[in-house]
């Protein structure tokens, strides 16, 4: 009796350690669980930053884009470069003539030098206040609050600054920058500046 008893205890023991390696305590899977939430948490800030760095990045190449532009525009219409100095920020209302024949006007009307400077800066304005791209009526494209500046000398030196607003707060753009640059926008922790200098002959 005794012997099969001690047989029963082992057979028990045995049963018994074969369900406990089979399966995993609840203590192993809120473990694993901490941290998988924990590396999922890090993973998804990666991508708040990597969205942000990239919209910072696109805002830059847009500005690039904006400035190259308006310095074509300049150098096809270099008679006129004193009408293109000063400060845009959205004001400008619509020239009576449209000076471009590549947007479906007749290439028969022809626009003076002060009417192309006119259409180009207004054109310019539209562009980077984001008009071209418009969802329910609002502008869409552009830049965040931008501001652009131009200054041009008599020899042909000619200097654009965009300035528009970033989207974190890390320094002013122009802190360090001379005071026509200071000048072109609004100063804060957010603002972002691009200047190109270049001549225009």
């Amino acid at each position: 009796m005794a012997e099969k008893l001690v047989k029963n205890m082992a057979k028990f023991e045995r049963l018994t350690q074969k369900d406990f390696q089979r399966g995993f305590s609840l203590i192993e899977v809120l473990v694993a669980l901490v941290i998988l939430v924990i590396s999922l948490i890090g993973i998804f800030n990666l991508h708040i930053v990597a969205k942000r760095g990239s919209f910072e990045s696109f805002q830059q190449t847009q500005a690039s884009y904006y400035i190259d532009d308006i310095i074509n525009r300049m150098r096809l219409n270099r008679g006129q470069l004193a009408n293109y100095v000063g400060t845009y920020k959205g004001n400008l209302t619509a020239p009576e003539k449209i000076c471009d024949v590549g947007v479906g006007h007749d290439v028969n009307d022809v626009c003076s030098d002060i009417q192309t400077s006119a259409s180009d800066l207004y054109q310019w304005e539209q562009l980077f206040l984001g008009a071209s791209e418009q969802v329910g009526g609002h502008n869409v494209g552009g830049l965040d609050l931008p501001t652009a500046c131009i200054k041009a000398s008599l020899a042909g030196e000619v200097t654009v600054v965009m300035s528009w607003r970033g989207i974190r707060a890390l320094s002013d753009g122009a802190a360090k920058a001379n005071s026509f640059v200071q000048s072109c926008g609004t100063s804060s922790d957010r603002r972002r500046v691009l200047t190109i200098t270049t001549m225009i002959l």
